[in-house]
């Protein structure tokens, strides 16, 4: 149970009452669809403006009072920016209970490894040979840390990560179940007679600070030089990043998006979903990439948009689209004056 009051104060928002008997307590959060009374929700997309006019939550979180229908009788609360403050709201009352330190008895832990004393360990977790683990970090169950890792502060692990050889995390990542850290690159050279040899994969992946990292992604050790996530980068579930790449600070991207060997991404990219961006790219700064896009060569020019197979600026595909949707129409009309010629002719 929230007081109103102290939900608007954390989020630098004003209570805006349309229903004076409101009660002042918030019991929980809900969708607009599926909110009863006592319930918070928010909106933030105009697709959703339906389900604000017959919500029956008590609060709704909104950005612009305008926005607000006629048949919403309840209260508001005006923000700045309502993505923000969800966000800022999820951190303050759905976050995780503090970490409990120490070490699950099941857990490996090699006699060279070190671990710090506010740190948790869970059942059946292996720490190698070298590996640091920093303050409040919590290591969760079945997980496996490799030798000469280093995890900073304030991380969570969640199970099943396998984090390999001589990785880094910065302070306060996130590593969502399944994802592998550090797995070898994809790298092979032909041998004379046809066959396909290993080339040791000696790099590593090193991941900054304030970096997510979603389930069951696949982040590959660099071949020489390293794999780079920087600070604030965001990572969805399923997502391969190959060896030598490099992601610029907060970027975001998108699940099931694969991104080959020695490409680097700028700061602030947002990719799209199901993105394919081929090898040996240069990707500018604020790129923004629609989902199932193929970028096949680089982007100079910051803070533009890309759009198809292969990927091409946003407008000039929206235009050429239009132009494809209406071939069936104009093929008609060609033949039509096509014969309206030979019977002249």
């Amino acid at each position: 149970m929230y007081d109103v009051s102290f939900i608007a104060e954390a989020l630098s928002g004003s209570v805006v009452h349309r229903e004076q008997q409101i009660g002042r307590q918030i019991l929980g959060f809900a969708p607009l669809n599926t909110a009863k009374k006592g319930q918070l929700s928010f909106y933030g997309n105009k697709k959703y403006f339906k389900d604000f006019g017959t919500t029956e939550a008590s609060l709704v979180i909104v950005q612009d009072l305008e926005d607000i229908p006629e048949t919403f009788t309840a209260s508001v609360l005006h923000v700045p920016d309502v993505y923000t403050a969800v966000s800022q709201l999820y951190q303050m009352l759905g976050q995780a209970k503090d970490v409990v330190p120490g070490v699950h008895e099941t857990a490996m832990i090699d006699s060279e490894a070190t671990i710090s004393d506010t740190a948790a360990i869970g059942q059946l977790s292996i720490v190698g040979s070298g590996t640091v683990i920093g303050d409040d970090t919590q290591i969760m169950d079945q997980v496996y840390l490799g030798n000469n890792v280093k995890i900073g502060k304030k991380c969570l692990i969640y199970p099943g990560v396998r984090i390999l050889d001589n990785c880094v995390i910065g302070d306060q990542c996130i590593i969502q179940s399944n994802t592998v850290i550090g797995s070898d690159g994809f790298g092979y050279a032909a041998s004379p007679d046809g066959e396909m040899v290993k080339i040791p994969q000696l790099g590593r992946v090193i991941i900054e600070d304030r970096v997510e990292v979603g389930s069951n992604c696949a982040i590959d050790r660099g071949s020489l030089k390293d794999t780079i996530l920087r600070t604030g980068v965001k990572l969805d579930n399923l997502i391969q990043i190959a060896h030598n790449v490099e992601i610029g600070s907060d970027t975001v991207i998108a699940a099931q998006t694969g991104i080959a060997g020695s490409t680097t991404l700028g700061k602030g990219c947002m990719v799209g979903g199901q993105v394919g961006i081929v090898g040996h790219l240069d990707i500018a700064d604020g790129t923004k990439i629609q989902g199932q896009s193929g970028m096949i060569k680089s982007v100079k020019k910051p803070d533009t948009s890309w759009y198809g197979y292969p990927a091409i600026d946003y407008s000039n595909y929206m235009r050429s689209f239009a132009a494809f949707k209406n071939l069936p129409d104009l093929l008609k009309r060609v033949k039509e004056l096509e014969k309206q010629l030979k019977e002249k002719g």
